[in-house]
């Protein structure tokens, strides 16, 4: 299952990026965009993905997917279409088949979200009327 790799790959890249960051406390959520034709299955992914952040700053953290649909380009004719599941790499407006796929081999994280360990804002408690 190639998503335990991926979901591991992506847990080493936050890990590092927020131990550069310094102060991280916890990674609360991770946004990757997958395309369409990564051969990734999102569910797949979430499940390994918990199991990668068990034990580590990760641990608890959401991981959002972002799906990218694919789409190509004929070269001869330039009209661009969604190539869809299974692929369709054959224009529909001319049948060429000198294709360029323009998306949906993304795999990237967006966007993480972390608490670090700046200071806390402790809210101040008015006093009630029998404390006075």
């Amino acid at each position: 299952m190639h998503e335990m790799s991926v979901a591991m790959a992506v847990v080493d890249q936050v890990a590092e990026a927020a131990a550069r960051a310094g102060d991280v406390m916890a990674v609360r959520s991770v946004r990757l965009q997958v395309g369409e034709l990564a051969g990734v299955v999102p569910d797949s992914l979430a499940f390994c993905f918990e199991l990668a952040c068990a034990g580590t700053l990760l641990e608890g953290a959401e991981l959002v997917t972002v799906a990218v649909p694919g789409r190509a380009r004929c070269t001869p004719c330039a009209h661009e279409w969604a190539v869809g599941m299974p692929p369709r790499l054959t224009c529909p407006k001319c049948g060429g088949t000198r294709t360029e796929l323009l998306a949906g081999r993304e795999m990237q994280i967006v966007d993480v979200h972390w608490e670090d360990g700046g200071p806390t804002h402790v809210p101040t408690r008015e006093p009630i009327s029998e404390e006075r």
